[in-house]
């Protein structure tokens, strides 16, 4: 939102035009509006005719992609972004893989030379520094590959004119490794800044948001809006969650009802420590679950629903959700809705990209919600497991799925339309879910009954997708948790 963060921006604008180092990180606890600020970032860089940049790479646990959660895509990825920026290191970089057409599989220590390092080091024309930017490093899964990634960014030279903008969580493995030596890199840690600025930007974000969505009256005063930004101790996912929470009743005494309640809800949480943000998220949960107006088979429903958005390996529609875990889309819709606070719903439902707003949501689900409302992490992994296995029996995976009219033809160029994303996702994660149970050998009779007819047409979805890579390691990820 303009006028917010403008001293930490104006910080990050004046390194990447003039100081030496390669790296500056900015570190911050979840919720203090690290990706808020890269996106504005990036959207400052792209304009400043000073620096070349390149692009930005967007970690996420919350957005179920197997690519946002691996450090091994972050290299492969920077390196096409800026190839579409320098016809130059484009030419260096398609030599480079003309030599090694697989390196963007391999590790980050084999990925660095070829992907990076040797066409930036054939760059002769420009005198720009080119800027990376990598936001939630700490959402990667593999902690080794990431200490490695950021490793080979501390030991680029500076005649190669590169500087890399690295965001995350103070997690031990990031702390431990050079991007936290104040001799390779630049660092700001978010809660060092001034509470007065960062109270008094959360302000202006939550009054300019409440004065667009006017109602026929007024329903909130200016003390509100302070009294809102004092209780969110900093933190700006609490603000947008409160925000959302008010704004989710579209009349005027709903609204100064949501407002009341969340203010004297986190004030009287504060009192016995615990925090803004899981005050919110506790709010907004018992609101959803409350016995009086929700049915217990409801609540059964939502606690189903949202096990399996936080397990989920990958983005999808609510319509794929409700076909895999064989629920009525009506009555998944409408679990959802009472949740609009914390997890976002796309317009259609045929669209994927359903998930929770921000990772902090699962974390405070699986570990430090009450009992009534605690998902713990295995739950959503067994539902989907038999989802998957489930929706593999079904008829529409068969023999020829792909429609071939000869086995000599190639596979479809895109994905055709008829095959669901509740079959392309069964066919992608059932191993994996199956393997994050605590006891994988529950579903042996599914693997015998559902997966051995279907072997042959589900390498044929997996041709059909370019996956058939993924089959011997899914098979081996399957054989170890069962055998």
């Amino acid at each position: 939102m303009p006028g917010t963060r403008v001293t930490v921006l104006s910080k990050f604008v004046k390194w990447a035009e003039e100081d030496p180092k390669i790296l500056f990180w900015l570190a911050g606890m979840a919720g203090t509006g690290k990706t808020s600020i890269a996106v504005t970032l990036c959207r400052e860089l792209r304009n400043n005719t000073k620096v070349l940049f390149a692009g930005g790479y967007f970690c996420s646990r919350s957005a179920g992609s197997l690519e946002r959660m691996d450090a091994r895509c972050i290299l492969p990825t920077l390196a096409g972004l800026l190839a579409n920026k320098s016809s130059e290191f484009a030419s260096a970089l398609a030599a480079e893989l003309e030599q090694d057409r697989r390196v963007a599989h391999k590790p980050v220590r084999d990925q660095i030379g070829p992907l990076l390092k040797r066409p930036l080091a054939a760059l002769s024309k420009e005198t720009r520094q080119i800027v990376f930017i990598v936001d939630a490093l700490d959402e990667c899964t593999n902690e080794r590959e990431m200490e490695e990634l950021l490793e080979a960014f501390a030991e680029f030279e500076s005649k190669l004119k590169v500087k890399f903008i690295l965001m995350s969580r103070p997690e031990t493995h990031i702390r431990g490794s050079p991007i936290s030596d104040t001799a390779h890199a630049d660092i700001l840690q978010l809660h060092t800044i001034n509470t007065a600025d960062v109270t008094g930007d959360v302000r202006i974000y939550i009054g300019n948001t409440f004065a667009q969505n006017p109602l026929s009256k007024p329903w909130y005063f200016d003390t509100d809006v302070a009294a809102l930004a004092k209780l969110s101790n900093g933190l700006f996912i609490f603000a947008s969650t409160a925000v959302a929470y008010i704004l989710g009743n579209k009349s005027v005494q709903g609204r100064i009802t949501r407002l009341q309640t969340a203010l004297k809800t986190v004030l009287s949480q504060s009192a016995v420590g615990i925090g803004p943000l899981d005050a919110m998220y506790e709010l907004i949960l018992t609101r959803a679950a409350d016995t009086s107006v929700v049915e217990p088979e409801e609540l059964e429903t939502t606690q189903r629903t949202l096990a399996c958005i936080l397990t989920g390996r990958m983005p999808l529609s609510v319509c794929a959700l409700a076909e895999l875990i064989e629920m009525d889309m009506d009555v998944l819709l409408e679990s959802l809705r009472r949740l609009h606070a914390a997890v976002y719903i796309p317009e259609s439902v045929s669209e994927p990209g359903l998930r929770t707003l921000h990772a902090s949501f699962g974390d405070y689900l699986s570990s430090r919600a009450s009992g009534q409302i605690r998902i713990p992490e295995t739950l959503g992994h067994k539902i989907m497991a038999r989802s998957c296995l489930r929706r593999m029996e079904q008829n529409d995976l068969c023999f020829n799925v792909s429609r071939s009219r000869s086995s000599f033809e190639p596979n479809p160029s895109t994905v055709p339309d008829w095959l669901p994303l509740s079959l392309i996702y069964a066919c992608l994660h059932w191993a994996r879910h199956i393997n994050a149970v605590l006891e994988p050998s529950l579903f042996d009779e599914d693997i015998e009954r559902a997966f051995r007819p279907k072997f042959l047409p589900w390498l044929e979805v997996l041709s059909v997708l370019e996956s058939i890579g993924l089959a011997s390691g899914l098979l081996l990820v399957a054989i170890s948790a069962v055998s």
